[in-house]
């Protein structure tokens, strides 16, 4: 009797534990499916990939060349020796919040955390959700080669002081729900600006030149002012012509944009909803229109 009621014990205990633990694993679950979405808003595979020599997926060694010098994506799999593996959540929330690594040296601003960190703490938790759950693979980070002094990690307290203001966006009341959705998508996970806004020779952006185009931008190439300005940047653009653009790279004169455009639509901007690309070109075409002409040049291989 007794060796009959143990078993009943242990198939209760069991089923119990699968019952308690199914809403955990679901969330589990539903987190990663949002931290894919995130994932793909902040276009992490095209800088955490060595596409171009057929690296693997997030194992670093992608290429970005400024006029600071060359750096290197790093490997942000969850292998523990040469990814984020050892990392906890908290380390890697700070990373996006602050530039800071888990020793607390400072990132290089390469790493778009001056954007990231108005990401909402619920977006970094389900990106850190979806990387833990990818496959890990053992590969070393390769190291960045910046000119002097630009390779001096301690310098870059100092920029922080001039240019970096941490924290989380707060959505603008004034404005609709459609607008401070397209803004947060623009301005925190897809990082716009990094490459549209001119910088100063410390490598700050040109506040007062917010996405109006970069003459010498990542890579070499010239990078087009997309304000509302009609003469210098994309004020002649309706909405549909944005929305083509976004989903499948089709400018309205017909090209298909490549390059690291290219990239954005392949990898972030064509797998948004319909209703997030629209909630980007209305905070775009909200825009206070700036003049600033960008002569086209290729991109420098």
């Amino acid at each position: 009797m007794r060796g009959r009621a143990d078993r009943a014990w242990l198939g209760l205990s069991v089923a119990l534990g699968l019952l308690l633990g199914a809403p955990k694993a679901q969330a589990e679950d539903d987190a990663v499916a949002r931290g894919a979405y995130v994932f793909h808003a902040a276009g992490c595979l095209g800088c955490h990939t060595d596409v171009k020599n057929k690296g693997p997926a997030l194992a670093g060694g992608r290429a970005l060349k400024t006029p600071f010098g060359t750096f290197y994506g790093p490997n942000i799999t969850p292998d523990p020796d040469h990814g984020i593996g050892s990392w906890s959540e908290a380390e890697f929330i700070r990373a996006l919040r602050e530039g800071r690594a888990p020793d607390g040296s400072h990132y290089f601003p390469a790493f778009p955390y001056p954007a990231f960190t108005g990401m909402s703490d619920q977006d970094m938790r389900d990106l850190w959700a979806y990387l833990r759950a990818q496959p890990a693979v053992a590969e070393p980070s390769r190291p960045h080669d910046l000119r002097f002094p630009f390779g001096w990690r301690f310098a870059v307290t100092f920029w922080k002081w001039l240019y970096f203001e941490p924290g989380p966006m707060a959505p603008e009341e004034a404005k609709s729900e459609a607008w401070n959705r397209g803004a947060y998508l623009v301005r925190a996970l897809g990082h716009c600006g990094e490459c549209h806004t001119p910088r100063d020779a410390l490598g700050g952006l040109k506040t007062d030149m917010w996405l109006a185009g970069a003459q010498e931008g990542p890579e070499g190439g010239s990078v087009p002012n997309i304000t509302p300005d009609s003469e210098t940047g994309l004020g002649k653009w309706s909405k549909d012509d944005f929305l083509f653009l976004l989903q499948i790279g089709l400018t309205p004169s017909g090209d298909v944009v490549g390059g690291q455009m290219g990239e954005v639509v392949d990898n972030t901007t064509s797998k948004l909803t319909d209703q997030d690309r629209a909630a980007m070109v209305d905070y775009l075409r909200s825009l206070p229109p700036v003049q600033n002409k960008i002569e086209p040049k290729k991109t420098k291989k």
